[in-house]
C-alpha cells in the first residue's frame, strides 16, 4: 500500500492524475496527528491530497480505523449544495485501497483562523461566520433523516474524541470521574444532528471574511453541543495563552453563540446549557488528555487551567458569556 510520506507518493500521484511528475509540485502539509496531507501544484491544478493513519502521532498509543476518510469525503459531498459556496472543498478523487482522496485546495491566502487568533487578532465578523456555518449543518439535518442511518456509527468519534478527550483524561482525574462519565452517557442519548467532531479554528480556513470548513473525519449523527463546545474551548484556551486579549476572545464567543443561535431558531434551547456541561470537560482534556494545547507551554498556565476546569466541571455555568466572566473574574 501506498503511503503519501513516501519518496514514490510525487509519481504515484503523477500518474494518477496523468500528468508530468516534472511538472508537479508536491509540499508535506504534515496533517496533524491523524493523517497525511499533501498539498499538489500543477499548471491548472491546486489540490489537497489526504490518507488516514491507524496509529496516530501522539507519545501515547492512539488508533483509528483507517476507513473514516471515506465518511469524510462523503460528507462533504452531502453538505457541498447546503452550505454556501466554498464552505466546504469539493472532492476530486477517491482510493479505497490506499485509504486516501484528493479534493480542492483553499485559495493560496487562506490561512487557519488559529493563526491570527494565537497573535491575538480577534475578528467578530468570523466568529459570527462559525456560528453561521455550524447552526447551518445543524438545522438542516433534520431536513435529511437518511443522514441518521449514513452517519449514525460513532465509533470514530468515541476513538478520536471521547477515548482521548474524556475517558484518558478521567483516569488521571478519579475524583472527576463521575462527572465525566455522567457526560458521556447523557451526550450519548443527545442523537439529534450532524456533528462536526473537530469543530476548532485550525479546521476553519479564511480567506478575508470567506471561511470554508475542513478535516471531517469524526463526523457523525450525534450531540451537536459537543461541536459548539468544542470551538468554545479554544477560544477560552487562547485566552489562557494571551490573558491581555481575554476580553477580546470573550467578545469572540459571544458573536459565536449569537450567530449559532439565532441560525439554529428555537428547535435547540438546550444547545448552550448543554454545551457548557462539556466545556469544563474539554477544557481539562486539553492539559491532560492525549493531545494537550501545543501553546500552553509553562506549567503554571496548565495548573490555572486545571483549576478553572475543574470548576466548569462541578459547576456548569449557564452560558458561554458566564464561563469566561467565572473564570478571568
Amino acid at each position: 500500500m501506498l503511503e503519501l510520506d513516501s519518496p514514490l507518493a510525487k509519481s504515484w500521484i503523477a500518474a494518477r492524475l496523468s500528468l508530468d511528475p516534472d511538472h508537479l509540485h508536491v509540499e508535506s502539509l504534515g496533517g496533524g496527528v491523524s493523517n497525511h496531507v499533501l498539498l499538489v501544484r500543477a499548471p491548472g491544478l491546486h489540490c489537497v491530497f489526504k490518507q488516514s493513519l491507524e496509529r496516530l502521532r501522539v507519545e501515547q498509543e492512539w488508533l483509528c480505523r483507517r476507513d473514516r476518510i471515506f465518511r469524510e469525503s462523503q460528507i462533504m459531498r452531502d453538505l457541498a449544495g447546503l452550505l454556501p459556496p466554498g464552505s466546504v472543498p469539493a472532492i476530486l478523487l477517491e482510493d479505497r485501497e490506499n485509504f486516501l482522496f484528493a479534493m480542492e485546495a483553499a485559495p493560496e491566502e487562506a490561512q487557519p483562523w488559529k493563526t491570527p487568533l494565537l497573535q491575538g487578532e480577534v475578528n467578530l465578523d468570523l466568529a459570527a461566520r462559525a456560528g453561521n456555518l455550524l447552526g447551518t449543518w445543524i438545522r438542516e439535518s433534520g431536513r435529511h433523516p437518511q443522514w441518521r442511518s449514513d452517519y449514525g456509527d460513532q465509533t470514530v468519534f468515541h476513538e478520536l474524541r471521547v477515548d482521548p478527550y474524556y475517558r484518558s483524561t478521567a483516569a488521571r482525574h478519579p475524583h472527576l470521574a463521575d462527572h465525566f462519565a455522567a457526560l458521556i452517557q447523557e451526550s450519548a442519548q443527545r442523537n439529534v444532528s450532524l456533528v462536526h467532531g473537530d469543530f476548532s479554528p485550525k479546521n476553519l480556513l479564511v480567506t478575508g471574511q470567506s471561511m470554508m470548513t475542513i478535516d471531517w473525519e469524526v463526523v457523525h449523527w450525534g450531540d451537536p453541543s459537543f461541536d459548539a463546545a468544542f470551538l468554545t474551548n479554544h477560544l477560552l484556551l487562547k485566552a489562557f495563552h494571551r490573558r491581555e486579549s481575554r476580553s477580546a476572545y470573550a467578545a469572540a464567543a459571544s458573536a459565536f453563540w449569537s450567530a449559532l443561535l439565532e441560525t439554529t431558531g428555537p428547535e435547540h434551547p438546550w444547545l448552550e446549557s448543554a454545551a457548557m456541561r462539556h466545556l469544563g470537560c474539554l477544557l481539562l482534556a486539553r492539559v491532560d488528555g492525549k493531545s494537550p494545547a501545543e501553546y500552553l507551554t509553562t506549567e503554571s498556565v496548565r495548573d490555572q487551567v486545571r483549576d478553572a476546569a475543574r470548576q466548569l466541571i462541578l459547576t456548569p455555568p449557564a452560558s458561554a458569556a458566564g464561563a469566561f466572566e467565572r473564570v478571568f473574574s
